[in-house]
């Protein structure tokens, strides 16, 4: 087993999983939404978050999911060099 405590983190795998998570967690909470609407209405989240994002719509639904999916691009793209930046920082440092 390797030690990935010095392995670099990278924005490509971390930009598809975070996006393929969002994507299912999207997919999820909109099936939540259609076997159960009046307990679970976590469509009324997604659309303020999701542009062009309808509830219940082929193009809603496509649009939701693109937008979840590129949501977890940016996060990877904003975080990793961040993570970068503070991991460098912190080996510098002096304890």
């Amino acid at each position: 087993m390797s030690d990935s405590s010095n392995t670099p983190l990278r924005i490509t795998p971390l930009g598809f999983t975070l996006s393929t998570f969002l994507l299912i967690t999207f997919v999820i909470c909109v099936g939540f939404g259609m076997l159960a609407p009046q307990q679970f209405h976590m469509h009324e989240a997604w659309a303020p978050l999701l542009p062009g994002f309808e509830w219940l719509t082929p193009a809603g639904f496509l649009f939701g999911a693109v937008g979840a999916f590129a949501y977890g691009w940016f996060i990877a793209v904003v975080f990793v060099p961040l993570h970068r930046f503070f991991h460098r920082q912190s080996q510098q440092a002096p304890d």
